[in-house]
């Protein structure tokens, strides 16, 4: 465990993970910008996310776990899809891949596939590693900007929240977003570069 890990007050983890396991939202910080989560697998959690945001049904939320091992719980994942991940998990990067039928349809606008993420920010994972897997999506109205600090979210995402965890100012940028399998890149971010270098040298 990480020294910034070890110093992370346990009181507001507990709560937002009791949050969660009761069905309501939180707000969380990772490296980029701050998510909203609620229980990946429950549709009416997911439908209150939906709502929260104001978003359309038909546009697919991710989902966050803690590792990239813990993945596999929730997804197939190829030869291929492992060494990506192993090469850029944890991190600023969503990797769209087939779903189990644990993942409720609600969750990927009834497609096959979901985007995983796996934070590199301590506060996400401390959370994680209390209650996973939490949905994957950034903190603001649909159409409005993704919020780097607390103190801006919109007050329909802060009065949706049962628990606001405070990591101050994020990094700001959202996460790049690929299919690594059909060599996509779905949302261009942080390492992008090198995403296209890595679906180059393995085809």
């Amino acid at each position: 465990m990480s020294e910034g890990r070890a110093e992370t007050p346990r009181g507001p983890i507990a709560r937002a993970a009791d949050a969660i396991q009761a069905g309501d939202l939180v707000v969380y910080p990772t490296e980029t910008v701050y998510g909203l989560g609620a229980d990946a697998l429950d549709p009416e959690a997911i439908t209150r996310v939906f709502d929260a945001k104001g978003r359309n049904r038909s546009e697919p939320i991710s989902l966050a776990v803690p590792t990239p091992e813990t993945a596999l719980s929730y997804v197939s994942v190829s030869e291929r899809e492992r060494a990506f991940m192993a090469e850029f998990l944890p991190g600023p990067v969503t990797v769209v891949m087939a779903k189990r039928a644990v993942v409720p349809d609600a969750l990927t606008a009834g497609e096959d596939r979901v985007g995983i993420r796996v934070p590199d920010h301590d506060l996400a994972h401390a959370l994680l590693d209390a209650v996973e897997p939490i949905t994957a999506t950034s903190a603001n109205v649909s159409g409005r900007p993704s919020v780097t600090d607390p103190d801006s979210l919109d007050s329909e995402i802060r009065a949706a929240a049962a628990e606001v965890l405070d990591g101050g100012e994020t990094g700001g940028t959202g996460s790049t977003v690929v299919d690594v399998e059909r060599g996509e890149i779905h949302r261009d971010g942080p390492l992008v570069a090198d995403i296209e270098a890595w679906l180059q040298a393995h085809p």
